[in-house]
This record gives structure tokens, sequence and C-alpha cells, in this order.
């Protein structure tokens, strides 16, 4: 533990103030924080206390519900009545103690809330906020354990009075059984017949002298009996038509989606060969083969069906799904008549053609009209043979213009639909009180790094982007516009990607198999998660078909304008990905402007003035090192392979040093090797050898480095020419003269010659520097090995205009004079082969 290096004694309050800001004081150290510790302990201990006493409960109640679960059910009515009356009041037991805990955890609550509910405008402490969320998690748990309580009551009282209503019954039927028994017995011993008339119609006449008064109790018996059972039976049949009906849109809504995945999932450039459409169009039939039961008939025909059951809420619901279906239908028409066209496109065979015979020049029976006759009614046909042909593949490619923007169409609308799925069954189910006991409670206000931007991303395609390519469902060529309207919109997917990596190491801490369960998913989260990614992509590959099947319509142009800037958008996404990467960079890196490119080279470094390390004298071994190349600054970061899962597996970037732009100059060609460049730093003072992968990445870098010189060029040289216009405007008008005075051209003659004692030997040109350089203006962010560049306030191009030609004669000069700033353009002879490159230095 270290030991601080001194110890400030204060006397007062007013000095501590001076030291400590008073809203991190309490109000009796003269502070305006609202802490109270006896406050604190009264409502921690009253916290904790709960919470023992919610656990405590939890634990009583699974206890209570186990032993009812397991309590055996009686054989007689009175054991089963004093079952039912001793578990009522065990049970009622539980809920006034439950209610007690309820109580006493509210009014924790609305202590905490108190100085909230006295003051609208009380700002609560950390404190406060912490103790309010523990006491509401609290409180929920303890809801959520008395509804399950009670649900599990509901059916263990449902239970024990069908078993006492059962016992019931049972004795009832052995007292009637008992006297049918009786009645049977006394039957059985009765066996006279009677010896006249009068005694046989003595046995027939003797009934009980009440019948005239139970026979019509037992016929309203028996009509009741019968009216129950015909309820009973109808109200069966309206459930039984319900099921059907649920079971009938729950199976349209499954087939729908399934068909919506299939179309999604057939990729487009494998439809566009013969085999491949036929194979398509084969899957697309056999789907709709299995829509015989599962496909809703007319509404007409459902409502008239249905219409004892039918609602408000069932009928829209019926309509919605019918909707769907319609809209599926729809698609899966307009897929299979792109896919006939495209399986119905067969190259044309070649037809031999029997050789006629050469047409002599002199004909005893041709003239030479017929002879000119013949040859231009061959070359129509041959025209109208080709503007034929011509026709039928512009027709051609409007089939697959059509068939690629109802790909991007259906595809962008199931887009849309699993990110609201995503957003609805996953982003909502976080905030969902019942399903906090599922979630980690690391996971808690996660949802914004879990899911990122999706929300944003979601509403701008969902109210806008889909809405506008609709629009272009008849004229496909010019869907190019739609993206160049929105190209702005898209770089919310850079947020997106950024925060990828951490979300990804997230999700895996979220066990989602129950709402993946309750959604009837086919895919874990992480495959959600990763559609938007998937999505920007898919956006480069259905721009590429359509500019393809487009180059001679009329929004090529925006076609090929939006494909760029779409690849741009994935490139700025991958080089923000790894730029997140870099670790060990003291500094802001949005400072550095804009990144331009990243790539990993073979790097040399050679010191022109000696060596700053002595490991350096013996560099025959390239280092590896990935560059990153802002518009201020080239970062140099060596390159660590990490070990994990996706994103987790991503390298990293170690920083070494940086290089301020405004101080490097560039060699584009290395004599012996077409990969390698020079980046050279400070009049060469420091030489970095840059070999690429391939001639092509070399020459891509080369260029935008060039770019980046010489836009600071430019701004560098109408920020002189503005201050020699000021200057001029701050001075009086001078008198014209023909020549200049002797003394005059004097000065400028020694002018030059010191200006020409300046020219470096490599025919490289740097400028007057001041005799004492200004400190504090060189780049705070470069390596601390280059101590040259700490001292150098000038400005370097790699590209000056101005000597770009190669032909100019050896020691040819061009010296301009501005203001107190001297110009000079030296160009001298390639020295092996190498081009050297003019640069420009204005201290």
């Amino acid at each position: 533990m270290g030991i601080p290096n001194s110890i400030i004694m204060l006397s007062s309050l007013t000095e501590l103030n001076n030291y400590i800001d008073r809203s991190q004081l309490t109000e009796d150290l003269g502070g305006t924080l609202d802490y109270c510790h006896n406050r604190w302990l009264t409502h921690r201990t009253a916290i904790e206390n709960f919470a023992r006493m919610v656990k405590e409960k939890a634990q009583t109640l699974r206890s209570f519900g186990a032993e009812l679960a397991e309590t055996e059910l009686p054989n007689d009515v009175q054991s089963t009545s004093a079952l039912l009356a001793a578990h009522t009041e065990s049970k009622g037991k539980m809920k006034e103690d439950l209610k007690i805990v309820l109580t006493e955890g509210q009014d924790i609550l609305l202590s905490i809330r108190k100085p909230v509910l006295e003051n609208q405008e009380y700002k609560m402490n950390p404190d406060q906020m912490e103790n309010q969320i523990t006491v509401e998690r609290l409180l929920d748990q303890l809801y959520e354990t008395e509804t399950a309580f009670d649900d599990f009551w509901l059916k263990h009282q449902q239970k024990l009075e069908q078993c006492l209503q059962l016992r019931h019954f049972e004795l009832d039927f052995k007292e009637v059984k008992t006297a049918l028994d009786s009645v049977s017995e006394r039957l059985s011993r009765f066996t006279e017949v009677g010896n006249s008339c009068f005694s046989v119609g003595h046995f027939i006449q003797n009934r009980h002298y009440a019948v005239d008064s139970i026979l019509p109790k037992c016929s309203e018996l028996q009509h009741q009996c019968e009216t129950i059972t015909a309820e009973m039976n109808k109200r069966r049949t309206l459930l039984n038509h319900s099921f059907a009906l649920h079971s009938q849109l729950e199976k349209s809504m499954k087939w729908c989606d399934e068909g919506i995945y299939l179309l999604a999932s057939q990729p487009v450039d494998k439809c566009q060969s013969q085999d491949g459409a036929e194979s398509a169009l084969q899957e697309i039939e056999k789907f709709l083969e299995t829509g015989g039961d599962k496909k809703l008939k007319e509404l007409n025909y459902l409502f008239k069906e249905y219409e004892v059951i039918l609602s408000e809420e069932l009928v829209d619901h019926i309509q919605k799904v019918f909707q769907k279906q319609e809209s599926m239908e729809e698609m899966f028409q307009k897929r299979r008549i792109s896919l006939k066209k495209l399986a119905a496109k067969q190259t044309r065979p070649v037809q031999p053609v029997a050789p006629r015979p050469e047409v002599p020049l002199k004909s005893p029976c041709s003239s030479p009209g017929k002879l000119v006759s013949r040859w231009v009614s061959e070359i129509n046909e041959n025209h109208h043979s080709r503007s034929g042909s011509m026709m039928d593949d512009e027709e051609n490619l409007a089939v697959l213009r059509k068939h690629v923007i109802n790909e991007l169409l259906e595809t962008e609308r199931a887009y849309v639909e699993e990110l609201l799925c995503v957003l609805e069954g996953y982003a909502a189910e976080m905030d969902n009180p019942l399903m906090a006991h599922l979630i980690s409670p690391e996971l808690h206000n996660k949802k914004d790094v879990l899911f990122g931007n999706m929300e944003e991303i979601y509403h701008f395609h969902n109210r806008i982007f889909l809405r506008e390519l609709e629009n272009y469902m008849e004229y496909p060529e010019l869907v190019g516009r739609c993206f160049l309207e929105r190209m702005e919109d898209f770089q919310m997917y850079e947020k997106y990607c950024q925060n990828k990596p951490r979300s990804e190491s997230l999700w895996r801490q979220f066990s989602d198999s129950v709402v993946k369960k309750k959604l009837d998913h086919k895919l874990s989260l992480d495959s959600y998660l990763l559609k938007p990614v998937q999505r920007i992509t898919k956006y480069q590959l259905l721009l590429k078909e359509m500019l393809k099947y487009s180059k001679n319509c009329e929004g090529a142009e925006d076609l090929q304008e939006a494909l760029t800037s779409i690849l741009g958008i994935l490139k700025a996404v991958n080089d923000s990905m790894h730029q997140i990467a870099i670790t060990g960079y003291d500094g802001n890196l949005n400072e550095l402007g804009k990144l331009l490119m990243q790539g990993s080279f073979s790097v040399w470094i050679d010191h022109k003035k000696g060596h700053s390390k002595v490991k350096d004298l013996a560099r025959f071994k390239p280092m590896q090192r990935h560059l990153f190349l802002h518009e201020k600054a080239i970062l140099f970061c060596k390159k660590r392979e990490e070990n994990g899962e996706g994103y987790e597996k991503a390298p990293s970037y170690s920083y070494k040093h940086s290089l301020n732009m405004a101080a490097v100059g560039i060699t584009e060609n290395i004599k012996g090797d077409a990969k390698k460049f020079e980046i050279w730093y400070n009049a060469r003072e420091e030489v970095y050898i840059i070999q690429a992968p391939t001639p092509e990445v070399k020459a891509t870098w080369v260029n935008e480095i060039r770019k980046v010189l010489t836009s600071q060029l430019q701004a560098c040289r109408q920020a002189s020419q503005h201050r020699v216009l000021e200057h001029t405007h701050s001075l009086p008008l001078p008198v014209l003269h023909k020549s200049p005075s002797r003394n005059e051209g004097r000065n400028i003659r020694k002018q030059e010659e010191r200006n020409a004692d300046l020219v470096m030997p490599d025919g490289c040109v740097t400028s007057i520097a001041p005799k004492y350089p200004e400190k504090g203006k060189g780049w705070a962010k470069t390596s601390q090995s280059l101590d040259a560049s700490e001292e150098n306030d000038g400005w370097s191009s790699a590209d000056d205009p101005l000597n770009s030609s190669d032909a100019e004669e050896e020691g040819k000069e061009e010296k301009k004079l501005v203001n107190k700033y001297m110009f000079i353009f030296i160009r001298k002879k390639e020295i092996k082969h190498r081009n050297p490159c003019s640069i420009i230095n204005i201290s």
C-alpha cells in the first residue's frame, strides 16, 4: 500500500470546502449532500430483515405446498370435510402471514420514498436509489410467490371439493342401492298371483298414497336434468368450434412464417442459372403443396361457419392472419413467375446451314441491281434477327431486375419482422417483472449493451426505408436513388457493429432458453443479434446484382454510386472494429481525425542521424506492424491474437508510436520491390520502409497518403495567401518604380544565395526555418523515440502539383518569393531509379 506524499491539516470547514466540493460533503460538514447515517442504518437493517422474511416465507409456502400435494385423499365424507376445513384454515393463516410481510415491505418502501412524496423536486442519493430498487425487487418476488401459491391453492381446493362431491355421491349411491336391494328382496318374496279379480285388483292398487305429488316432481327433475345436459353439450360444441378455429389460425400463421423463411433463404445468385431456378421453383411448388389443410378459406366462409363464436377481437385476428396469408401467397406467386421465366430461358441452339454457292460477279441471269437488292434484303434480315435478340435480352434483363427487387423487398420485410421479434420477445422480456427471476442480476440494466441501437435500426427500416423501397417496385433500375437518399442513416450500423463485441460477450451470460421456448424460435439470441451485420452486408450483393442487369438503364450511375457508398460504409465499419481494439494509446483517437485506412505490413526503420536504440543497428528482419492512417497521424501498432470464441477471439492492437502527418513525406517506388514504399519523417531523420502484402494494397495506401498531404498543402497555401493579403492591406500603397533599386536587388541576390545553400543532397527540399523555432506547436502524440519531431512545427506534403513532372532538366529551379516565406522547388535526376518526393516545409 502506497504512502501519501503529503498530509494536509485543515483547521476549519471553509478550508475543507476549498479541497472538496460542497456537493460531496454532508450537511454536518458544511455540504449540501443529504445523507444521514442513522437513517441509512435504519433503512439497511429494515431491508435486511425484510429480505430474510421474504426468503423464510417463500420456503414456508414451498413446504406447505409440498405438504398439500403429498396428502392422501380420505375415503369418507367426514374425513374429507375435515381435511378441506383444515387445509383452508392453514391457507388462511399463510395468507395472513404473507400479508404482514407485504405490509412491512410497503412501509419500508414508503419510508424510503417519503422525501420525494413531501417534495417533488427532491432527488434521491445513490444509496436511497439502491435501497428503493432492492425493496421493489423483493416485493416483486413476494408478489410472484403469492400468485404462484394462489394458483396452486385453487387447483388443490378444487381437487378437495371434487373429492368431497365424490364421497357424497358414493354415500348417496349406497343409500339408494340399499333401498333398491330392499325392494328387490321384497319383490322376490312376493309370489302371490291372487285367487279372484278382487284380490288381484287389491294387489295392483296397493301403492303410495301421495303418488300424484311424487310423479310431477320426478318429471320436473327429469326435465331439468335433460336441460342441463343439453346446455352442456351446446357449450362443449362451441368450445370445440373455438378450438378448431384457433388451431386453424395457428397453423396458417406457422405456415406463413415458414414460407417467408423459405423465400428469404433462397440465394439470389444461385437462382440466376437454369438449374438453380428449377431447383428453387421445385422448393416453392413442394411447399405450396403442404398448404392444403393449413391455408385459411375465404373470409365469408369462415365468418359464416364460426358466426356463433365470433367477437370483435376474434374477427380482427382472423383478418390479420388472412392478410398475412394473402401477402405471402402473392410473394410466392411473383417468385414463381420470375423463376419460371428464368427456368424457361435456354440458349438458342446453333442450327447448321448449308453453304450457298458463290455468286459470280458477272452472271448472265443476274443484273447488278438484283444482286444489290439481295444483299440489302440479307442485311435487313440480319438486322431484324439481331434486334429481336436484343429485345429478348432486354426482356430477360427486366425479369432479372424484377427478381432482384422482389428479393430485396421480401428479405427487407423478413428482416423488419425479425428485428421486431427480437425487440418484443427478448428486449421487452428483460423489463418484465415476471421474468426477473430468470435473468442473472448482473444483466439488469444492461439491455442497451446487449441490443445496442437495434431499436433505432428497426424504426428506420420499418417506418422509412421499407416504405421507400416499395415505391421502386415497378422501377427496380432506379432503386439506387433510394439508397443514396438514405445513405447517412446507414451510419447507425457503425455504432451497432462497434458495440457487437460487448454484446456478444454479455449474451453468453443470458440464459435465453425459457424465452426461446416461449417464442418458439428456431435460432438462439446471438443469431438474431447478428442479423443487422448480415443485412448491411447483403445490400452490397443485391446492388451488385441489380447493377449487372441495369448497365444500359437510366439509373446505372446511381446504382454504381450507391454500391460504392455501401462498400465505403462496410469499410468504415470494418476499420472502426479494428480501431476500438487499439490498447495503450494515451489520448483520444477521435482527435486524430477520420480513420482512412488500416492494415498489416512489414516495417523496417532506418535512422539517418544515428540509432536511438542499439537493437535498431541490426534490424535485418522486418517488424510486423498494423498501421492506422488517420487524417492527422499514422499509428504503428503490434497485432496480438486473443483466445476465445466469436468476437472474444478478435485481435487487439498494442500501440507502439505514431507519426504526425504534418511532418511526413513519402517515396512511392523502391528499386527491386514493387510492394515497398517509404514513409519518412522530419526531413528524413527517420525513414520507415513499408512492405505491403500486394502491389495493389501499396498503391491504395500511397494514393490515400498523397491525398492527405495534398489537402494539407492546399490548406497551408490558402492560409499563407490569406496572411499575405492581410499584410498587403495593412501596408500603405507603395510607390511604383520601373526597376528595383540597387540596394533592393543586392538584398534579393543575397537572399537567393542563402536559400541555395539549403538544398538537401538527395533532391528533397526544406524551407527557411526560423532561427529560434517556437516550442509547443509540435504533435503531442508522436513517439517518444522520435525526438526530432517534437520541435517540428512545420507542414509537409508528398505530392506537390508543381513538381509532378519527371521531364524537368537536372538542376532546374523555380523560385517564388511570398512575403517573408521562400518556396524552393527542385527536381533532380532520379537516383537508382527511385522517384524522389518533393517536400515543402513551411516554418
